[in-house]
């Protein structure tokens, strides 16, 4: 199975670093092609809703790191997504990244499962919300099924998700993906 693995946070070593690293394990032990796409150290220009990719056979006008993950994510069975939580949603970088599937909407839509890892600060019950109901958008509009999340709340730093079962759960995700 081929997965690609976008991951939206400018922390190399932070929370959502580690659930994708433990994530990536499993899956590569069972076997799975892995491509992993760390959003904050491309360079991914937003989509500003031009039309060029109308007229030009799904080519964006930007010239980026896009071209590096696109045909990737054609290829891809799975799709994760894998964000730090700043303000009640997805991180900026994930959003660029997300935002520029408009270019390709009809090849990525259908025949995919995805996949949602994510850590915040807070705990209440709300922490999640806005991010929950965003993921399900994206999945309904592109007509891809869910294969699972694993949404980490109370985990503000590495030393803290570490102490959880977080990591550990991210893993078993990865090896039991199917």
């Amino acid at each position: 199975m081929k997965i690609t693995v976008i991951t939206g946070s400018p922390n190399r070593k932070g929370t959502t670093a580690l659930l994708a690293e433990k994530f990536i394990e499993g899956a590569i032990e069972a076997g799975h092609d892995v491509y992993r796409f760390d959003a904050a150290f491309e360079n991914v220009k937003p989509c500003v809703s031009c039309g060029y990719c109308a007229t030009h056979d799904s080519q964006c006008v930007h010239k980026d790191s896009m071209s590096k993950l696109i045909d990737k994510l054609f290829e891809s069975d799975v799709v994760v997504f894998v964000t730090p939580i700043y303000y009640f949603t997805m991180s900026a970088q994930i959003k660029a990244v997300i935002d520029r599937f408009h270019a390709s909407n009809d090849k990525l839509s259908g025949n995919k499962k995805a996949m949602l890892f994510a850590a915040a600060y807070g705990i209440d019950d709300g922490t999640m919300e806005g991010l929950q109901k965003t993921y399900e958008a994206i999945l309904r509009y592109l007509n891809w099924k869910d294969a699972g999340m694993l949404l980490a709340k109370g985990c503000p730093a590495r030393e803290v998700i570490e102490t959880t079962d977080y990591p550990k759960l991210a893993y078993e995700m990865g090896k039991s993906i199917v």
